[in-house]
């Protein structure tokens, strides 16, 4: 099926979107290296019950590069944005890894309107000192070849049986991340290593907050994200096994279910 984007300017950027179905509105943001067609399948599923709306964000996708940093408070105001001129009053806000960190600092500045906010494969800490200064070796790395590092980190994000299970659709991340400019890479690796932890945010929360969690994602460790699990007054989880960071494909209709059921019950009334 062909897909319609529509975009508009920010900063005199443009950054592109899609809006399917009506009703309530869900905000789909996807991860690093990523863009809106992550969600495709997603769209047209839960489109049927809601409005689904999706974003190649700044630097990803067809959406043109803004700053050196693309930072999780920069790319929130882009999404604050297209609400607005979307008219949006209301919506519920899921992201996919960085994604998710957008989706933080988006309830964090923009509580207004926020009926339930969700982190898949992320979670609310800065990045550690040793992940800090992993980032600035990537950054090198993708200065150098970043179609070599494309190559070889989105694989690293399925587990090693996925890997040959999901060999077709990693080469189709592969091909549309290698379309991506290296600055607008190392923008939002800078950005990722830039942000700020939202521990306070998950405690002072009044909206439900979703969490998808893969057993078999080094990137977010069982035992920290039980600790912030905890932290919310209303979480609701989805543990995947045998999955690692890319669940949206690994557990594609698990996860479709979950987040289904998650904005249903974020817009029942109180």
């Amino acid at each position: 099926m062909i897909k319609v984007d529509n975009y508009f300017n920010y900063k005199e950027k443009k950054i592109y979107y899609r809006v399917k179905g009506k009703g309530h509105t869900l905000v789909l943001l996807h991860g690093f290296l990523e863009n809106q067609n992550i969600w495709n399948y997603y769209s047209e599923q839960l489109s049927k019950n809601c409005k689904v709306i999706t974003i190649d964000l700044p630097g990803h996708g067809r959406s043109e590069n803004i700053s050196e940093v693309h930072s999780m408070e920069l790319m929130a105001e882009v999404i604050d944005e297209l609400l607005q001129r979307l008219q949006i009053r209301e919506y519920v806000i899921v992201g996919h890894s960085m994604g998710g960190y957008v989706s933080l600092a988006f309830a964090e500045m923009f509580p207004k309107g926020c009926k339930g906010f969700g982190v898949f494969h992320a979670h609310a800490l800065a990045d550690s000192t040793e992940a800090k200064i992993n980032r600035g070796r990537a950054i090198q790395v993708v200065k150098a070849n970043h179609k070599d590092f494309i190559s070889q980190f989105i694989p690293d994000l399925f587990t090693l049986r996925n890997q040959e299970k999901y060999a077709n659709e990693i080469k189709q991340l592969q091909a549309e991340s290698r379309q991506m400019e290296k600055e607008g890479i190392i923008a939002a690796l800078n950005g990722m290593r830039q942000r700020s932890e939202k521990l306070q945010l998950l405690k002072k929360a009044k909206v439900p907050v979703l969490f998808i969690i893969g057993k078999k994602d080094p990137r977010t460790p069982l035992d920290i994200m039980y600790q912030q699990i905890s932290l919310a007054e209303h979480s609701e989880v989805l543990i995947l096994d045998n999955v690692a960071h890319m669940g949206f494909i690994e557990a594609k209709n698990v996860c479709l279910s979950f987040i289904n059921d998650f904005v249903i019950r974020c817009f029942q009334p109180e």
